[in-house]
């Protein structure tokens, strides 16, 4: 399943009002994150580029990367980012049942010491989240950049991003070999341009 909408549908956020969809707080202030890492090839350069831009952002992480590549998880907690947990093998809640989830969950939270949950692909069901939300905040995203498809161009990976942001805004990126092409492109000029435009970096909590 490919999801095309760039800004979830008001259905969805009906269905899960409990989860983070955007920090709607009247701030001029876009919250930046990045699923599926840590990876060397992509976590890396993000984590300059943000170094070099002087902006913490929100990485929620795969517990089997994590695994993979400790030094590269210890670096985004040294340089001041915040982590989320993202599964340990990006499972997808609709096709995998309750209990096969949630464990995989607490296998993740063994390498990654956090209180906030992504599901990856977006998808959960009623009952894993139930059951997830006595331990963790479920943060969604206001903004999906598409940064994974291959059938657009680095530069209308940007438009269509810059045409959604809103203060407040969850954006969604992807450390992951197929969107670097789109998120290289894309995520510094964003930058500079929010910021053009009085926009402040947050952090998810």
């Amino acid at each position: 399943m490919k999801l095309r909408w760039l800004r979830a549908p008001g259905i969805i956020r009906r269905l899960f009002p409990d989860f983070v969809w955007r920090y709607n707080s009247g701030e001029k202030k876009i919250y930046l994150t990045f699923d599926d890492g840590p990876i060397p090839e992509s976590t890396m350069w993000t984590l300059d580029l943000l170094k070099e831009k002087g902006i913490k952002a929100t990485f929620f992480c795969v517990g089997d990367n994590v695994r993979k590549y400790p030094n590269l998880y210890q670096r985004i907690i040294d340089d001041g980012h915040v982590v989320g947990n993202h599964t340990h093998n990006h499972l997808k809640g609709w096709y995998n049942n309750t209990q096969k989830y949630v464990e995989n969950v607490i296998l993740a939270s063994e390498f990654i010491d956090s209180k906030l949950f992504r599901p990856p692909y977006g998808l959960i069901k009623r009952s894993q989240a139930k059951y997830l939300q006595t331990d963790y905040k479920i943060v969604m995203w206001d903004v999906l950049s598409g940064d994974y498809r291959q059938d657009i161009s680095p530069e209308r990976c940007y438009r269509d991003v810059m045409k959604k942001v809103r203060p407040g805004s969850i954006l969604l990126f992807h450390n992951h070999l197929k969107s670097e092409k789109n998120m290289r492109y894309t995520i510094p000029r964003l930058i500079d341009e929010l910021r053009a435009q009085g926009y402040e970096f947050g952090v998810c909590q």
